[in-house]
């Protein structure tokens, strides 16, 4: 019997949570447990880590999962090489669902740098007013900046923080152009830095700053294991139909 691992947290994961309850697919979709108030979904859901291989395999085993889905963050690298990992081991099939990464344009001023220490790297010396768009994990790496003031926009409002001269608005995506205009110049922010997730529910703040003239430091995505991979829900549909077919 099919029973599908949703591996989740992202717009794209929830649309393909509501297809798989929609064609009556058994699925169990994960969340990593990161915020405090994750969107509901229509299939049961599970919340928090596997325990690295061999965690993720125990689960795989005893839950008789049959295939896994991984659409989680593109910046979630470290459950995705688990998952590889995992169902490698086992023998099942895996798909990854991987949105587009963002591509500078006309008017874009975007420098890519390869992780957040270059990012770090790449601010200016003299102090200026960021927009740190990258989530909470990795703030503690901007401390390093003491001199800039940092607006920060996250899920959850946070206990503490680990820079000096910071500002958060809470807030859920997806965010608009207009409205992100408006919190820029609100801020007057002078840079932002952002991870190229890709996706269009935070988008807005690229094209606010395009149409701001501000400078845009994009950090790549990290590398991952060769895996097959969609790039919408219609095809890991199609390819749930073709693995059931082959009975793998």
């Amino acid at each position: 019997m099919t029973h599908i691992l949703l591996l989740g947290g992202t717009t794209e994961a929830g649309l393909l949570a509501r297809a798989l309850a929609d064609a009556g697919l058994r699925t169990v979709y994960s969340y990593a447990g990161r915020t405090a108030a994750p969107v509901a979904q229509p299939v049961p859901v599970r919340v928090g880590g596997f325990g690295g291989v061999a965690g993720l395999q125990a689960y795989l085993r005893d839950q008789r999962i049959s295939h896994v889905v991984d659409a989680t963050h593109p910046f979630a690298a470290q459950m995705s090489r688990n998952a590889v990992a995992a169902c490698a081991a086992l023998g099942l099939p895996l798909i990854g669902y991987e949105r587009s990464g963002w591509v500078a344009g006309p008017g874009d001023d975007w420098r890519a740098v390869p992780d957040i220490a270059a990012a770090v790297a790449a601010l200016p010396d003299r102090a200026a007013r960021v927009f740190l768009a990258i989530g909470r994990q990795h703030l503690a790496a901007f401390a390093a900046r003491p001199q800039h003031s940092y607006l920060l926009r996250l899920v959850d409002c946070p206990e503490s923080l680990p820079l000096p001269q910071a500002q958060v608005v809470v807030a859920r995506g997806p965010f608009t152009t207009e409205a992100d205009l408006a919190l820029l110049r609100a801020q007057a922010i002078t840079h932002i830095v952002a991870k190229n997730a890709g996706g269009t529910g935070a988008r807005a703040k690229l094209d606010a700053a395009r149409l701001l003239g501000l400078p845009v430091i994009l950090i790549d995505r990290p590398a991952l294991p060769q895996r097959q991979v969609a790039g919408s829900v219609a095809e890991v549909m199609r390819w749930l139909g073709h693995s059931a077919d082959l009975g793998v």
